[in-house]
């Protein structure tokens, strides 16, 4: 199972969200490739935002040696299945995809925690720490009903 997690920079959710998942199939003893990646370049080659590596590093979960990259075409081939973590995520994968998006590889992350209601995972960047905390709770909610669902096939 190969994993993608994107959101807008690569610095803030869909790094937690690597973390996260790795974590959970560490623990569930899956063998699963877990990366993250950004639709803007605006981040790129830098470590998580800190207020993501603390928050994890709280919790257990080492994310300080991830670096951001940007979500590229080939992404579409070489992952099994792509978690876009907001509404606009997944519009720009969508535009950057073309003729490639396929919709049943790529789906919004909240999607199996709450199905048919297309929520995104709020954007922390603007905010202050807690606002990470409230975003780890609802990452890691996201990924445990991620796991849960792809536990059918494993």
């Amino acid at each position: 199972m190969k994993i993608l997690f994107v959101c807008l920079g690569n610095i803030c959710r869909s790094p937690i969200a690597e973390g996260v998942f790795k974590s959970l199939c560490e623990q569930e003893k899956i063998e699963c490739l877990v990366e993250s990646a950004g639709t803007q370049s605006y981040h790129i080659g830098e470590s998580p935002h800190r207020y993501s590596i603390l928050v994890c590093n709280e919790k257990g979960i080492d994310i300080s040696e991830q670096r951001a990259r940007k979500f590229k075409l080939e992404d579409i081939e070489h992952f099994d299945k792509i978690y876009a973590l907001a509404n606009d995520v997944y519009d720009e994968i969508k535009k950057i995809s073309g003729n490639q998006f396929n919709e049943n590889k790529i789906e919004l992350f909240l999607h199996q925690a709450y199905p048919n209601e297309n929520r995104s995972v709020k954007d922390p960047w603007y905010g202050n720490l807690d606002g990470y905390y409230e975003v780890f709770d609802e990452i890691k909610f996201g990924c445990e009903a991620i796991l849960q669902y792809h536990k059918k096939f494993v």
